[in-house]
């Protein structure tokens, strides 16, 4: 019988694919505006950022409610990140390049803001290919080191996020100081854990 802690994770689990069904909703209705294309490449490069946000926020809320069980969220919401910055890559070599690779090699050098989303996306593909736990298991105190790079890839993809945003900035400012806190929040506990850890060195007698 499932538990009340597996039940959630499976909720949260198809409510992750909510996105996804509308947009699939969206296209056969033909609701994307004038530039679908277009459309369909801000939809799910934003829906990537947002569960790598929630990636980010599960060890703050850990840190805060105490709950160790939050550990398996934090692996979900990175693999849906994974899974719509995927599709929105997929989108884009496809659907705004039509896999013309030439025209999509001229473009990524011509375009520095790709550069950030292509580490950003080479990252998320790196933690996600690690995120089983025979992977976990085989690289050892590396994984935790791979890991940590999921920072410079959050920052990479705000970087590539507001460089290529024209008009209304209010909705990237928002995910920017959401960043900020998140970030904030992993520091200050640092500090703290690095004050607390020199506090139990014992002094040596003179």
């Amino acid at each position: 019988m499932a538990t009340r802690s597996d039940k959630l994770w499976w909720y949260c689990c198809i409510a992750s694919l909510i996105p996804l069904i509308m947009l699939l909703v969206d296209i056969s209705q033909d609701n994307l505006g004038a530039n679908a294309i277009q459309a369909l490449h801000i939809r799910l490069g934003d829906w990537a950022l947002r569960f790598l946000w929630l990636t980010l926020a599960i060890t703050p809320l850990q840190v805060i409610t105490q709950w160790r069980g939050m550990a398996d969220y934090r692996q979900l919401f990175g693999l849906y990140s994974f899974f719509y910055a995927s599709l929105h890559v997929l989108g884009y070599l496809f659907a705004d390049h039509n896999g013309v690779w030439g025209n999509i090699a001229v473009d990524i050098l011509e375009s520095p803001y790709i550069w950030f989303g292509v580490f950003a996306f080479i990252v998320i593909l790196l933690l996600a290919i690690s995120s089983p736990k025979a992977a976990k298991k085989r690289m050892g105190k590396n994984w935790k080191k791979l890991h940590r790079y999921i920072y410079a890839a959050s920052c990479a993809a705000m970087i590539h996020y507001f460089w290529q945003l024209k008009g209304n900035l209010a909705e990237p400012l928002f995910y920017l100081i959401l960043l900020v806190l998140l970030l904030g929040f992993r520091i200050l506990v640092w500090l703290q854990t690095k004050q607390f850890n020199k506090l139990m060195i014992p002094k040596g007698h003179k």
